[in-house]
């Protein structure tokens, strides 16, 4: 089982400053690799998410409302007790799986076509 851990990362540092629009002004297109990070109680409100690898990552408490995951990968993820009204979620999760992800912690899982 993967452990969250504070990333070495510029644009991680902004998240975790509660610098959101810092992160959305320095993202670079494409590709952003933010694996198994620790985002517990984070306001990630207006966070610019696409394409964005969340996976593993652990989001107890955090704030996620009104985001746009849907080409973010968040697979392996636990949300527990985050709030995510308002947010778009990958169609491959299905709405049970998030709230069991939400009420109980557990990892998210896609499921397969």
């Amino acid at each position: 089982m993967s452990h969250p851990k504070l990333l070495e990362s510029a644009l991680y540092a902004l998240l975790h400053k509660d610098d959101i629009r810092g992160f959305n002004q320095q993202r670079p297109s494409g590709h952003i690799d933010l694996r198994g990070g620790d985002f517990r109680g984070l306001d990630l409100r207006e966070l610019q998410a696409q394409d964005v690898d969340f996976s593993d990552g652990y989001f107890r408490s955090a704030d996620l409302r009104g985001i746009d995951l849907r080409t973010a990968c968040i697979e392996g993820a636990s949300l527990a007790h985050a709030q995510i009204s308002g947010t778009y979620f990958p169609v491959e999760l299905t709405a049970d799986e998030i709230l069991m992800s939400v009420n109980f912690g557990t990892r998210l899982r896609y499921r397969t076509k």
